[in-house]
């Protein structure tokens, strides 16, 4: 095995410039291969994280203003939901799992403790929200129902705010005030796409007959009970329908509501990141074909100037496999070697933005829902893998050939 390396070694020491800039131009493509691989996929971690906070078959609509003219009622109206909307949609469309309206408070209410004082975002809420967005519970509890039937005076506070008004005590059980009125914290909870998230969650009966004075919410949130984009699909078109039929506008008014649907969301950014990968793929591997062929022209020069070596093997007995596995192992070694350090380059440079990155999230967190942890995994470094030796036996096989068709004789009258 020692001499057969060493015989490899020798070989290319005499092509040293040669094999040194074609074993670059492979390194060079497989290099940019992992590190668009990388980049791609953090992108798409990046797309799933900031998705980490809402369950993956959840359905947002938020009323709009109908654009369309519908039985005889002019366009322009403004769409309202209210609590029976919620109540009726529960119970008459089927499909829909947990659902909740939502009643943002949208100018931002003081709240105050002791001599602390800030204004911050108060969301009005049902026990249903923390199954559709998820919420991290850090200590104490979530609002439940005893809390909505009650129209009971209590929040949860962010960790954020809990830091601002409270410092080093201990929240709960303590009353602030919020708005001017006294509520009682029953828990700490963060978001696990934001931690510097300033958020106050209060029962929605509550926020409605403290703050609004009515039952009308700010928008609809609902999970389905099913997890394929087509179900969702279908129980979104339910939901549009009764909607339409219940405030009196088209179902085809596409103003009139806007729809998040997440499921079909997540599928169609999917779609995109595969499409990309694909191209990043493609791109790739037409890099690392002009290393191929560097790799095989230098392949055929080496057999051109050893014909009269082959001719002698050949002639002392040699198979023309043997010699056809002597070029092409020259060939493989040549891309192995290369694109071994290419890999190892790639994954350093990923690693080392994945250093420098989660030293960013820290000053700037909101970039994670754009571009998070870029690497380059087991399965990506496998790939590449197989395409090297792909790429090394295609390297040599037009060299490998034409050595394995040299006749004894000639080669030695080419000498």
């Amino acid at each position: 095995m020692l001499d057969y390396l060493e015989e490899i070694l020798s070989t290319l020491k005499q092509n040293k410039l040669r094999a040194i800039m074609t074993g670059f131009s492979v390194a060079w493509g497989i290099f940019m291969l992992i590190i668009l691989l990388g980049s791609g996929k953090g992108l798409q971690n990046g797309m799933e994280f900031n998705l980490r906070n809402i369950a993956q078959n959840a359905i947002q609509i938020w009323p709009g203003r109908t654009s369309l003219e519908h039985e005889g009622l002019t366009k322009g109206r403004r769409v309202q939901f209210t609590n029976e909307d919620v109540e009726l949609l529960q119970r008459e469309v089927s499909g829909i799992e947990d659902l909740t309206g939502r009643l943002y408070l949208w100018s931002e209410v003081p709240i105050t403790y002791k001599s602390e004082y800030s204004n911050y975002t108060v969301t009005c809420i049902t026990p249903a929200f923390y199954r559709i967005q998820r919420q991290n519970l850090i200590k104490g509890r979530f609002i439940n129902e005893n809390d909505q039937r009650e129209s009971r005076k209590v929040l949860v506070l962010s960790q954020s705010i809990v830091d601002n008004l409270f410092k080093d005590e201990d929240p709960i059980g303590q009353y602030v005030k919020l708005g001017g009125i006294h509520f009682k914290v029953i828990g700490v909870s963060a978001s696990p796409t934001d931690k510097d998230a300033k958020d106050a969650l209060i029962p929605l009966s509550t926020g409605q007959r403290v703050f609004n004075g009515s039952h009308n919410v700010s928008n609809l949130a609902m999970t389905t009970a099913y997890q394929t984009v087509e179900a969702n699909k279908q129980v979104e078109n339910s939901v549009r329908e009764f909607l339409a039929k219940r405030h009196r506008f088209s179902s085809e008014d596409q103003e009139a509501l806007y729809v998040w649907n997440t499921m079909d969301s997540v599928k169609q950014s999917q779609g995109a990141f595969n499409g990309l990968r694909i191209f990043i793929w493609v791109v790739g591997i037409m890099t690392i074909v002009a290393g191929i062929v560097g790799v095989s022209n230098i392949m055929i020069i080496l057999v051109k100037e050893r014909t009269k070596e082959l001719g002698i093997r050949k002639a002392l007995g040699a198979s023309p496999w043997s010699v056809v596995q002597l070029v092409l192992s020259e060939s493989l070694f040549i891309t192995a070697l290369a694109g071994f350090v290419g890999m190892l380059l790639g994954m350093g440079v990923l690693h080392g933005a994945t250093l420098i990155l989660s030293k960013v999230y820290e000053g700037n967190p909101m970039i994670r829902n754009v571009f998070y942890n870029p690497s380059a995994d087991f399965g990506v470094a496998l790939s590449a893998a197989i395409v090297l030796v792909v790429a090394g036996l295609l390297a040599g096989f037009i060299p490998a050939r034409k050595a394995a068709s040299i006749k004894p004789i000639e080669a030695l009258h080419d000498e």
